[in-house]
């Protein structure tokens, strides 16, 4: 019974994007080819704009504008029906780049009547996929990413700029968790535009950002208790921390789901993915610091540094679970109804 529960999910899944992708391609004049600086105009479909690609968090933090530039693209959906202005979920992918599981968010995130934007950080960069080396591209860059959307976002005068979420899977889940500390906002934005709320997907949290001050806007993180690529308990303690400094969390943990428990994908081992589930440590936004922890003792510095290279591993499992796939959706659509009411008139 549960083989065919999976194959009739992904065979939906599967039709869904297909029919997605036939109304892209008899639509060319929703594409836009140049570089979107404002959306003022009410532009929908694949969307060029411009980010940075900061080559650590110092970087981000100290030389934001003059990080080397790039051109990335995003998907923008708008609700089919709907109120004149809508909230809006900006989606961020994971190690393999955009593949089906974020389109077929987007679409949930339509039907809930929320504009979407699905952000390609890879194609634009020159990447195919990170997932068996993550030095091509830095975490920050996935951050640049969500806030360079945010700001083009926000010019939209379809969608309400003062709710605006994150939603983020894996490594883009890292950029939708790390998104909430406050340095990081006032480096990347002007003024008081923030994310109206943060949901993260299985994010990294062995080697973590960390500040004393966040943006204030509520966070889901929803982990899988047998993940052996980004395991849950280092989130879980990462979760208490941002409670400590004022943040409103909520925590699902989904006790048997692995990553990607979201996708109707069969669970596989992939040998050569690297994991940090056995890496322990910390950059500091506010002290500019990086330390990291190795049988008790604490490392800061080149050895610190050495420490975070040597303690990476290698072979992951990933896939779907039938308990996760189910709920997941339900607990996403509860947690941004309450965020979006919650910032229901707030000015940026």
């Amino acid at each position: 019974m549960k083989k065919r529960i999976v194959r009739n999910a992904t065979r939906s899944l599967l039709l869904s994007i297909a029919a997605s992708l036939i109304s892209a391609c008899t639509s060319p004049a929703t594409v836009s080819s140049s570089i979107m600086t404002s959306l003022a105009e009410g532009s929908s479909g694949i969307v060029t704009f411009e980010s940075v690609t900061p080559g650590n968090a110092r970087e981000f933090l100290s030389h934001y504008t003059t990080s080397d530039k790039a051109v990335i693209t995003g998907d923008l959906t708008m609700p089919s029906n709907g109120p004149r202005i809508v909230p809006a979920v900006i989606i961020l992918h994971g190690s393999s780049g955009v593949n089906p599981g974020e389109r077929v968010w987007a679409e949930r995130m339509n039907a809930l009547g929320y504009a979407s934007f699905v952000v390609d950080s890879f194609t634009g960069r020159g990447i195919k996929s990170t997932e068996k080396d993550q030095t091509q591209l830095s975490m920050t860059a996935d951050i640049a990413d969500a806030y360079a959307a945010l700001r083009l976002l926000a010019t939209d005068p379809r969608i309400d700029k003062g709710r605006i979420a994150v939603m983020g899977f894996s490594r883009g889940g890292v950029a939708a968790l790390y998104s909430t500390l406050e340095p990081f906002r006032q480096a990347a934005t002007d003024g008081n535009l923030r994310f109206a709320a943060h949901v993260t997907f299985y994010p990294s949290c062995g080697i973590s950002y960390d500040s004393a001050r966040v943006d204030g806007s509520p966070v889901l993180m929803l982990v899988g208790g047998k993940d052996n690529y980004t395991p849950a308990r280092p989130c879980i303690a990462y979760a208490d921390a941002l409670r400590s400094k004022g943040a409103q969390v909520t925590l699902k943990e989904y006790p048997d789901a692995y990553h990607g428990f979201d996708r109707p994908t069969p669970l596989h081992s992939v040998k050569l993915a690297t994991s940090a589930r056995e890496c322990h440590g910390s950059y500091d936004l506010d002290s500019r610091k990086f330390t990291m922890v190795r049988d008790g003792q604490t490392l800061s510095g080149a050895t610190a540094v050495a420490e975070s290279k040597r303690c990476l591993t290698r072979g992951i499992t990933l896939g779907g679970d039938l308990q996760a796939q189910e709920q997941s959706p339900a607990d996403v659509a509860a947690f941004l109804k309450a965020a979006f009411e919650q910032a229901q008139g707030r000015t940026p």
